[in-house]
């Protein structure tokens, strides 16, 4: 069971990316995803997740109106799109599953709520 993220780069500050969760060996589609990034010396921070279906998605209150949250489970792949990006977006993304449901736990936004992790890819805002 693996997961993997793409897609993180460097952009200028109000630039957009999309990030990508593609899992191997686990079905997406069945299970909420998480988003969290960590910047260096910062603590773990919950940016957004979503259930099974897509039908119910919640992001943090410091990316609302410039992250969103979707899904394409026909491509077992979780989106990330960041729009409008400033330098304190700067962090390590990781995308994360949790395997024992499909929709999401009441306290969704904690890192020990899921139990499957990728890698990660790194996001730096710019000029």
């Amino acid at each position: 069971v693996q997961l993997v993220e793409s897609g993180g780069g460097l952009v200028q500050p109000g630039g957009s990316l999309r990030l990508s969760c593609t899992g191997s060996g686990i079905i997406l589609g069945q299970h909420g995803i998480g988003w969290f990034r960590q910047a260096p010396g910062k603590e773990r921070e919950f940016v957004g997740a979503i259930t099974w279906n897509g039908g119910t998605t919640y992001v943090a209150d410091s990316v609302k109106g410039r992250f969103t949250i979707f899904r394409d489970n026909a491509k077992n792949t979780v989106y990330l799109q960041m729009n409008n990006l400033k330098p304190e977006d700067t962090a390590g993304y990781f995308c994360a599953a949790d395997q024992r449901r499909r929709w999401l736990s009441d306290t969704y936004y904690r890192a020990n709520e899921y139990d499957t992790w990728g890698q990660g890819t790194q996001v730096t805002v710019s000029s």
